[in-house]
């Protein structure tokens, strides 16, 4: 006696495509916004990127409007912020996953960092700016903008790090130990490798956290929007990004200049993702050779 009762043979149910097409249609709304803020912002936008708009300053002065001065703030912000932020939040992550006991101190500390990562940025500005600008006397400047960026992305870099690197495998522990190599030696030629893929994708995402963010900065970087006279020097300066930037045109009605801000920050965030994809891939590449 044959037996009918195939999957294949099984009649679909009703409720099984409704479902289906509620699916579809959330997906295909998703979309349709996507494209079209981002179709709304690019069609105002456009036309305002030219070269004088990239590559100059506003001058109130010449009646001139560029952000190449907010664009270099932008680019000082990410790399300090990562520079005290990355080493912080991967040197946590070892701790938590490889040193510290399972236990109460260790779901504590991992608590305390999903509450961290929760709280909204508003109130990171505020605590910058009384604790890193006032208490500590560095006022509206580059160093007091990228320490309460630190403390916001602190926690995605170290739960980022955790979670990659619980997918590495235990046997890679055990063989390294096994074979006389330390701890450290282990974690540093072994589990640092192997979880790189997504200790990076964490480290990326969390440069377009900074990149977009601005009700912190509005308090602890300031508005300033001049060139830096040398490297050093800027650390200690009022820097507005381009996200404050486009806060104050919006301020003040120039929104020509903030849809061209606007354009030039969306390219940003998609090139941030686009390499983020890129270097996932290259690693999964080597992974499979």
């Amino acid at each position: 006696m044959t037996n009918n009762t195939s999957i294949y043979q099984k009649k679909t149910r009703i409720s099984d495509q409704v479902l289906k097409g509620c699916i579809n249609l959330a997906a295909g709304i998703s979309i349709v916004l996507l494209i079209g803020i981002m179709g709304y912002v690019f069609v105002r936008g456009l036309p305002e990127l030219n070269w004088q708009f990239l590559s100059t300053v506003q001058s109130a002065r010449k009646g001139t409007f560029g952000i190449l001065g907010n664009i270099v703030n932008t680019v000082y912000i990410v790399v300090v912020t990562l520079l005290v932020a990355t080493p912080v939040g991967v040197g946590s992550a070892i701790y938590l996953n490889e040193y510290a006991k399972p236990g109460k101190v260790v779901r504590a500390i991992e608590f305390t960092t999903e509450i961290l990562s929760g709280i909204p940025s508003i109130i990171f500005g505020l605590f910058g700016m009384v604790f890193f600008g006032t208490v500590l006397g560095l006022g509206y400047s580059v160093l007091t903008g990228s320490f309460t960026l630190m403390l916001m992305v602190l926690p995605f870099i170290t739960r980022n790090t955790q979670e990659a690197l619980k997918t590495v495998p235990d046997s890679y522990r055990h063989g390294a130990l096994g074979m006389g190599a330390s701890k450290w030696h282990m974690i540093r030629t072994i589990l640092l490798p192997s979880a790189a893929p997504g200790i990076l994708t964490g480290v990326i995402l969390s440069i377009g956290r900074i990149v977009g963010e601005s009700a912190a900065l509005l308090f602890t970087a300031g508005s300033g929007f001049q060139l830096p006279r040398n490297l050093f020097s800027k650390l200690f300066e009022s820097s507005g990004t381009l996200t404050i930037q486009l806060y104050l045109s919006m301020q003040k009605a120039k929104y020509d200049q903030a849809f061209g801000i606007a354009v030039v920050l969306l390219l940003l965030v998609l090139g941030i993702n686009l390499l983020t994809h890129y270097i996932t891939a290259r690693f999964d590449a080597t992974k499979l050779k």
